[in-house]
């Protein structure tokens, strides 16, 4: 075991040069875990400093010429295919009794290769929170930046201008890998005004550019396209394929991440020293000198973590996996949002991608019962804490959460951020609206049933746990019916195709509304949380630097660290954080 630990210190003081003539061509600086949207970022910027080797282990493999993830107008069309993970959730009990699919990209670009291309941000006062409660520097301000940084704004054309296309310059960056903007093929022109004064008279204002922080009103959002080749602009387009050539840049595809293989010497903070693999050749290891880091998304690398012996000791121990780190918050958090769906006749015909978005406060939906659901809501917090503690058998302490629930009340009820997105859809003969409430209070959690990789996980976002978050897809849902009715938005629409007023009238009662909710929800494949960026005692799994606790080379970076639920789409929030995260990590090896 001495000539051992002699051996790796000698090996980890080579030069690059050096380590690159090992003969198994499995070492690598680091080795990263994931090539999706945060992975690749990562992977793009570490491999900026040419002295370092890294290695990307990607389960999927190019989509590159993949026509359902290229075109601009093909939401939806990889849901089902080879290239989506379809995780499966346990049975919602609170929602109905069926299982639901959570879609994540299984492809060189992750879920950026299957997602709606949507480019918002959040909102100020959420990212200020992550540093209230103890992340040292994770605030607006300095990751504003780093939103800049990453992006290659396309500044609209006078006929996108002409169809609602606009923005603030000083809230874009121009030199990012990342192209964002919108469609050659936008909506008819006329549409935007009509939505306008609609809005105006149920008290919503038009929000010109929502990336800047302040994210409440109607908005024309732009997306993650590269305007002159017409095609979606994901994670793998910016941030590896101009880059592939790199020498010290390898993606390893089509190879599954089983565990990290730690070094049995330390006896104090565990260091990894690889990757245990099953590619096309079997299983394998692939080396890391210096970090691993997953970044494999909030429903793979909290189970990555537990097979690897860092999690609850109970969970681990029921299925004999040696314990390396005690933390029981592993794969606890999980919040995810629901998504529901209306849809009317349309009386026009229209063209182009739509990119029409409402995003009211929790007054605008409310009204002057604004403040009586706020109290409500407060007096059930420390009950639901209780409820949440118990359902994770302690894991989660009912301190802890409560703590979180009061400061997610707080946000939505007195920081005023927004309440629900609502996404405006006329396409052809067709006008209807995708929602979704963006703060839902239900919290899950995701685990192993087996220490064999290849089992899939037991997923249970526990949707509706929390009764308001029932209450409020029901009330965003009768709130979009308002607007579809006022003038002049009921003018360009005929009759309700769904729900339809023959299955929810206009008079419908509570039951009738929360069992259509119930019957036609779906994950809006949001997740996050489940390896919080939070101070350990307050059941975190990473700190400030996104290192897990309890470790000394491995990090976590992607959306399971996100603490709390964001109001913007996970994407952009996403690329910002890998960004900073990846100067953090130069930091400490640039001397």
């Amino acid at each position: 075991m001495l000539v051992f630990n002699i051996a790796t210190v000698i090996f980890w003081l080579l030069p690059v040069d050096a380590k690159s003539y090992d003969s198994s061509n499995s070492h690598y600086d680091f080795v990263i875990v994931g090539g999706g949207t945060s992975g690749l970022v990562v992977a793009n910027r570490l491999s900026e400093m040419r002295d370092f080797t890294v290695a990307v282990i990607e389960a999927g493999d190019s989509v590159l010429n993949n026509y359902n993830v290229s075109t601009t107008t093909g939401y939806g069309l990889s849901f089902g295919t080879a290239i989506d993970w379809k995780y499966q959730t346990e049975d919602q009990i609170y929602a109905g009794g069926s299982k639901q699919i959570m879609r994540a990209g299984k492809a060189i670009g992750g879920t950026s290769t299957i997602n709606g291309m949507a480019y918002t941000r959040a909102q100020k006062a959420q990212i200020d929170s992550w540093e209230k409660v103890g992340n040292k520097g994770w605030n607006w301000n300095n990751l504003f930046p780093y939103y800049l940084k990453s992006e290659q704004f396309q500044v609209p054309t006078p006929d996108q201008f002409a169809r609602g296309a606009d923005y603030y310059p000083s809230y874009h960056g121009e030199h990012g890998p990342l192209k964002v903007g919108w469609s050659k093929a936008m909506t008819n022109s006329s549409v935007l005004p009509v939505l306008d004064e609609t809005f105006q008279q149920l008290g919503v204002s038009y929000n010109r550019d929502i990336n800047g922080g302040s994210m409440i009103g109607l908005t024309v959002h732009p997306d993650t396209i590269d305007r002159e080749e017409n095609v979606r602009h994901d994670a793998a387009r910016a941030y590896y394929w101009p880059y592939e050539n790199r020498s010290n840049l390898k993606i390893i595809s089509n190879t599954y991440a089983n565990k990290i293989i730690w070094d049995e010497s330390s006896d104090s903070e565990a260091v990894a020293v690889g990757v245990e693999v099953t590619g096309v050749d079997g299983i394998e290891t692939i080396y890391a000198t210096k970090e691993v880091i997953l970044s494999a998304g909030s429903l793979k690398s909290p189970v990555i973590l537990e097979l690897s012996g860092i999690g609850n000791p109970d969970i681990l121990k029921k299925h004999e996996i040696p314990l390396k780190v005690n933390l029981s918050s592993v794969g606890e958090n999980l919040q995810d949002q629901t998504n529901n769906g209306i849809s009317y006749e349309g009386n026009e015909f229209w063209l182009g991608l739509p990119t029409f978005s409402v995003l009211p406060s929790v007054e605008q939906i409310y009204g002057d019962d604004f403040s009586a659901v706020s109290s409500a809501v407060n007096s059930s917090l420390a009950d639901y804490a209780k409820n949440v503690s118990f359902s994770s058998n302690g894991a989660v302490l009912e301190a802890n959460i409560l703590a979180a629930l009061q400061l997610q009340h707080d946000l939505v009820f007195k920081s005023h951020v927004p309440f629900a997105e609502i996404v405006l859809l006329p396409i052809g003969h067709t006008f209807s609206s995708e929602y979704w409430p963006l703060l839902p209070f239900s919290r899950g959690s995701i685990h192993i049933n087996s220490a064999d990789a290849t089992q899939t996980p037991d997923i249970n976002p526990n949707y509706f746990m929390f009764e308001q978050d029932l209450k409020s897809q029901v009330d965003v849902a009768r709130y979009i019916r308002k607007a579809f009715v006022t003038p002049p938005l009921s003018d360009l629409v005929g009759e309700e195709l769904a729900p339809g007023f023959e299955h929810v009238p206009g008079d419908a009662s509570k039951s009738t509304w929360e069992n259509w909710v119930k019957s036609n929800y779906r994950s809006n494949f949001h997740p996050v949380g489940t390896a919080s960026m939070l101070p350990r005692e307050k059941g975190g799994v990473v700190g400030p630097d996104l290192k897990v606790y309890g470790t000394k080379n491995v990090r976590v970076i992607d959306a399971s660290v996100v603490p709390f639920q964001i109001c913007g789409h996970l994407t952009s929030t996403l690329y910002a954080m890998a960004d900073r995260a990846s100067d953090v990590i130069k930091k400490r090896y640039i001397f």
